[in-house]
Order: structure tokens, then C-alpha cells, then sequence
């Protein structure tokens, strides 16, 4: 009698392992479709933003660029980097980050380990480039803010890079000077971590001298 209760207990034990397995394999497919899911429909609503974009003129910038440089990167990244504008290798591929200074910070990612591809979102303060690289304007920052704030809550990132003073001024400020604040962490928008990373090295001579070695 005591053998075949015994026979019955591990059998249903058997069962009940089968069923929990079973049932967190189910658990794990729903997820896996819920997520990509959510990544399609991410994709979808930054795409959305990418044309409002492509049809905006609500600045005098939108009458003097030849492309609009709205993001690179992977929407999924942790990490989000905001620049300050395109540049002119920037105005005519479209890309963000692909001028001297971009390559340098390429390089620097790629010296820490990660993928600029898949470890980062990328985007700027403003979406087209200011005449001779000018610094752009509050008002033309405040037309592109709209763009920024969505694409910023659609990628939901853990972190976000303000490369440069441009950039840092857009959420902390026009009164902070970037001497102070950078390498620093703050909070912004819904809570999520920002540092600032001085971009006037990337542009100068140490850039130079870097990219000088390749």
C-alpha cells in the first residue's frame, strides 16, 4: 500500500513538473510575441515621426536643408544620444554623428566595448542643419521639440547622453555652464538618468590627432 502511494505521489509529481514547464513555455512564447509586438509598433511610431519630419517647415531651417538627419542606432538601445545639430556630412547622408566628431565618438564607443549600431539611439536637438553650423536658435530648437520629446518616449531609454552644451541647455537649462555639469548625473523628463558629455574635444585638435592613427 505505502509502494503504490508512493507510485502515485511521484507520478503526480511528474505531472505537475510537466505542467510548470509546459506552462512557462507558453508564458515565454506570449512574451517573446508581446515583445516584438511592442517593437514593431515602436518602429512604426518613430517611422510615423520620421515623415512629420520630412514634411515639417515650421523653421527657416526646413527652406535650407537638403536632408532631414533624424536617428541612427537601434530604437531598442538602453542608452539615447541627443547632439546638438547636423553638421555637412551629416545635411548629406542623412545620419547623424558621421562628421569628424562623430567619428571620433564612434571610435570611443567602439574602445569601451560597444556597437554605435546596437547600443545606441541616436538624434539630435534639431532635425535639420543651421546655416554654417551655427549654434541653433531657442526658437528652432522649441519647432523640433515636439519630435524630440516623442522620439525620446517612444525609445523609453535607461539613459540619456546630452553630447554637448546645446544639447544640455535643451533639459537643464540655458544658465549651466557645461564646465560644471559634465560627466555629472541628472534626472530629466519622466526620471531617467541623464549625464553630459563635452563635445568641444571631439571637434578639435584631440579628434585630429586620433583619427590622425587610423
Amino acid at each position: 500500500m505505502i509502494n503504490y502511494s508512493l507510485y502515485i505521489f511521484i507520478r503526480l509529481n511528474n505531472y505537475i513538473y510537466l505542467l510548470y514547464f509546459s506552462l512557462k513555455r507558453v508564458v515565454s512564447d506570449l512574451n517573446q510575441k508581446a515583445n516584438t509586438v511592442k517593437i514593431m509598433l515602436k518602429e512604426k511610431e518613430l517611422e510615423e515621426i520620421k515623415k512629420e519630419c520630412e514634411c515639417c517647415q515650421k523653421c527657416e531651417l526646413g527652406k535650407t536643408r537638403n536632408k532631414i538627419v533624424f536617428s541612427d542606432g537601434n530604437p531598442n538601445a538602453k542608452i539615447l544620444l541627443i547632439g546638438e545639430a547636423p553638421g555637412a556630412d551629416e545635411d548629406a547622408s542623412g545620419v547623424p554623428f558621421v562628421g569628424r566628431a562623430g567619428k571620433f565618438l564612434t571610435k570611443i564607443m567602439e574602445e569601451c566595448g560597444f556597437n554605435r549600431k546596437e547600443d545606441f539611439y541616436i538624434c539630435n536637438t534639431v532635425k535639420c542643419r543651421p546655416p554654417e553650423n551655427r549654434v541653433p536658435t531657442d526658437d528652432e530648437k522649441k519647432c523640433c521639440e515636439d519630435y524630440l520629446l516623442r522620439q525620446i518616449k517612444s525609445v523609453n531609454p535607461k539613459m540619456v547622453v546630452l553630447c554637448g552644451a546645446t544639447s544640455a541647455k535643451t533639459f537643464l537649462g540655458n544658465k549651466i555652464k557645461i564646465s560644471q555639469i559634465r560627466g555629472k548625473m541628472y534626472k530629466i523628463l519622466d526620471n531617467i538618468d541623464a549625464m553630459v558629455l563635452p563635445m568641444q574635444q571631439m571637434r578639435g585638435g584631440m579628434a585630429d590627432m586620433f583619427l590622425s592613427e587610423e
